[in-house]
């Protein structure tokens, strides 16, 4: 498999932000589709951000919550996984059976 082209790198920066272009080439080279590498990325974002309490609070000082930064990558992660379902849908072939007409 080729490189990523400037257009899948911009693809990948619109879903993901900045990111690393050689760590998105490998991942597209292994996953072999923009959704899968877009979807290992957000998936390993959420779980570093849940693995950290998702508030904390210095009294009088400042509150820091991460709560609706999940709930946003949750929501990102299941429109990808729709798509992706969606596009395999419409890319894999169908098994058609012809029945047999009787006389």
């Amino acid at each position: 498999m080729t490189a990523l082209t400037d257009a899948k790198y911009a693809y990948l920066r619109s879903e993901l932000g900045e990111a690393d272009r050689d760590d998105l080439d490998r991942r597209h080279q292994r996953l072999g589709s923009l959704q899968a590498v877009a979807l290992e990325v957000l998936r390993e974002r959420r779980a570093a951000l849940v693995a950290d309490p998702l508030a904390v609070t210095v009294q009088g000082v400042a509150t820091v919550n991460s709560a609706e930064n999940v709930r946003a990558i949750e929501r990102q992660i299941a429109i990808l996984h729709t798509e992706q379902q969606s596009a395999a849908a419409t890319t894999e072939p169908a098994l058609l059976v012809r029945r047999h007409r009787g006389r």
